[in-house]
């Protein structure tokens, strides 16, 4: 599918800000005064920046609104109403702990869980779609939460969670990657089943159904070489975990450590998720005799 920046920043940003937010919530960092200001500022401003760059993927940005109407049928509402609701409610907890009220951490654990709950609603946009077989399985939402996780745990500057998310992040990464590859086969998706003509007999492409590109061709179909998808997957998997573990581990706490362990992270985990939407093919491609990744 086509990767359009929007999303890939939507994506990314607000995952790592709720991640963030995760810990901050847990009471995992132990910042307080002006300290705690400033990571709580971070933290909902990546998750607010994330959520406003999603706007301008709609076709009229003006009607983001609607967005909460659908709740009942659609993850996208879902995602937006969590999103609202998980800022709305950290925001006691931030206070708290600028102004040091000492009110219960139990809000902020709940607050935490919900921040997790958002970034599971949010990867549930993509895992549901049956028609785009390498989403649609266990591996898109566990694979969302650990980016979230291990960018919040960076971020946090705590080593022990940094290091332990990162090293589960990799095993996800890798087995999200080699389930996706066999996806297509696994679910029997075929230009006969994408029509529904399957059960007549052999279906093949006689003619393209149109003279030129269009809407589903240039949204739906994207073809990236499967040697340059190899060398993406190196540059993104030594970016998001290898680079930034190798930063936790070898290097002694503090906030160099963590500007560089996330800035070196934050690309890798951009450049993943490109790759998971241009490497996602959608069931049309076979109706216009096309396949993404070959």
């Amino acid at each position: 599918m086509h990767p359009a920046p929007s999303v890939i920043l939507f994506t990314v940003l607000s995952g790592l800000g709720f991640g963030f937010l995760a810990f901050l919530a847990a009471g995992l960092v132990g910042a307080s005064g002006w300290a705690a200001f400033a990571l709580w500022f971070i933290g909902y401003g990546l998750a607010v920046v994330g959520l406003l760059a999603s706007a301008f993927h709609l076709g009229n940005p003006q009607r983001a609104l609607r967005a909460f109407s659908q709740w009942r049928s659609s993850w996208l509402s879902r995602e937006a109403w969590a999103s609202v609701a998980t800022l709305v409610f950290l925001a006691p907890m931030a206070l708290s702990d600028w102004l040091g009220l000492g009110w219960p951490r139990a809000w902020g654990l709940a607050g935490a869980v919900m921040c997790l709950a958002t970034v599971f609603t949010t990867s549930m946009i993509y895992a549901q779609l049956k028609t785009v077989p390498r989403w649609n399985h266990w591996g898109t939402p566990v694979m969302f939460q650990f980016f979230a996780l291990a960018g919040g745990a960076i971020l946090a500057g705590n080593r022990l969670w940094a290091a332990v998310m990162l090293v589960v992040l990799g095993a996800l990464l890798t087995a999200h990657w080699r389930i996706g590859d066999g996806r297509f086969a696994a679910v029997g998706a075929s230009i006969g089943s994408a029509t529904g003509l399957g059960t007549i007999g052999t279906v093949r492409v006689f003619e393209q159904p149109h003279t030129g590109p269009n809407y589903l061709m240039r949204e739906m179909i994207y073809i990236v070489a499967r040697k340059h998808a190899q060398k993406l997957r190196a540059i993104a998997f030594g970016l998001a975990v290898v680079a930034p573990l190798a930063v936790v581990l070898g290097l002694p706490p503090g906030p160099l450590t963590v500007v560089l362990a996330t800035a070196l992270h934050l690309p890798g985990a951009l450049a993943a998720r490109w790759l998971f939407f241009a490497e996602a093919e959608h069931v049309v491609g076979l109706y216009y005799g096309q396949r993404g990744g070959s």
